[in-house]
């Protein structure tokens, strides 16, 4: 974008623009993280609180000679609490990896952007910024004068998106064969029907920069409301995986209890033996 704003002469308007592009990102991004902060540390005191009932167990075990597992997930004492939180760290590492594995193949983005897209509020959220992100670059770049075919390359490219990103060819091939913008965005089949229409209308008039830099705001605002919806359900599924954890844990020793209770009235002798 700086490259294109240099060579049209309105390196200025291209840098305000970028400006405005990236505290809104780092805005967004805030408002993401500080929904779900909250429900973070509950999950991870959760895990925390679970480590130290089995290690705590398996003091109790050594105490008293015992093969108790009250859990029933066969780990106790230390060695048992460092296999729970090699568990967690390991899967977390496992996703992290797998996630800037993911970023640096055109074709993994593509794979996983192509199933995220599908899911409700995930898949209109990822949709409203890659079309606001479109809007605001074909903007930029057609209005310092770039030619339709780089243009169209930059402002795929801008979304961010890896479904996206992958339609670049045939999008391009498509306008090179002197197809229209607007059944060109129809073909690709990632844009709704009513963007579609008022590109279609932009063009008769020769207004599509102006067009769709009145619509990246609208979609960018779409995007952030339904940004908003994830965080919440994202806290919500991190606060019942939490409570989900507790209630577990809640019924297994009630359950091991009442056992206990109820072998120890029907036979005392292999209540003995059990605790030994």
């Amino acid at each position: 974008m700086v490259s294109v704003g240099e060579q049209a002469g309105a390196l200025p308007e291209v840098l305000q623009a970028l400006s405005s592009h990236y505290e809104n990102n780092l805005r967004l991004k805030k408002d993401f993280l500080s929904q779900i902060t909250w429900p973070a540390i509950q999950l991870f005191a959760a895990i925390m609180v679970l480590g130290l009932l089995i290690f705590i167990l398996g003091i109790i075990n050594e105490s008293t000679g015992s093969r108790m597992d009250i859990l029933g997930w066969g780990l106790s004492g230390t060695s048992g609490a460092l296999k729970w939180f090699a568990g967690w760290g390991g899967g977390l590492l496992l996703a992290w990896f797998s996630y800037r594995l993911i970023r640096t193949s055109l074709r993994g983005k593509q794979l996983v952007h192509q199933t995220l897209l599908r899911i409700p509020v995930i898949g209109g959220c990822m949709r409203s910024f890659a079309i606001a992100r479109f809007s605001w670059a074909f903007h930029l770049t057609q209005s310092a004068g770039m030619p339709i075919d780089d243009s169209l390359d930059a402002s795929l490219s801008a979304t961010g998106n890896g479904r996206f990103e992958a339609a670049t060819p045939r999008m391009l091939d498509d306008i090179m064969a002197g197809e229209t913008l607007s059944d060109t965005l129809h073909r690709s089949d990632l844009f709704p029907e009513e963007f579609i229409n008022i590109v279609e209308v932009a063009e008769t008039s020769g207004t599509v920069p102006e067009a769709l830099n009145r619509l990246s705001p609208q979609f960018e605002e779409d995007a952030r409301r339904s940004l908003k919806t994830l965080a919440t359900l994202a806290g919500w599924l991190v606060w019942l995986i939490v409570a989900g954890f507790i209630v577990y844990v809640i019924f297994k020793i009630a359950f091991w209890y009442i056992n206990l209770i109820s072998m120890g009235a029907q036979d005392p002798e292999k209540l003995f033996d059990m605790l030994e």
